[in-house]
């Protein structure tokens, strides 16, 4: 009985750590979609003379350090 307890408490752990790491993927391809959003508007706001292009390479080094940090998996879905 104390087996079985054993592998139901590891599969349990698995599972969680499974959904935790599929949690932080999702979250951050969510974050990256947001931050490429916000280039597009800093880009299409500057092209249009009411932003700066201060503004636009803020975004653009925000994504940078994103993509830097969590892979650019987020561009391709």
């Amino acid at each position: 009985m104390a087996g079985f307890l054993d592998r139901a408490k590891e599969q349990a752990q698995r599972g969680l750590v499974q959904g935790k790491q599929k949690l932080d993927e999702v979250q951050n391809q969510r974050a990256g979609g947001d931050l490429l959003k916000k280039l597009g508007a800093a880009y299409y706001a500057e092209r249009r003379g009411t932003g700066s292009p201060a503004a636009t390479q803020q975004a653009l080094q925000a994504l940078e350090a994103h993509i830097a940090t969590h892979g650019d998996s987020f561009l391709r879905s």
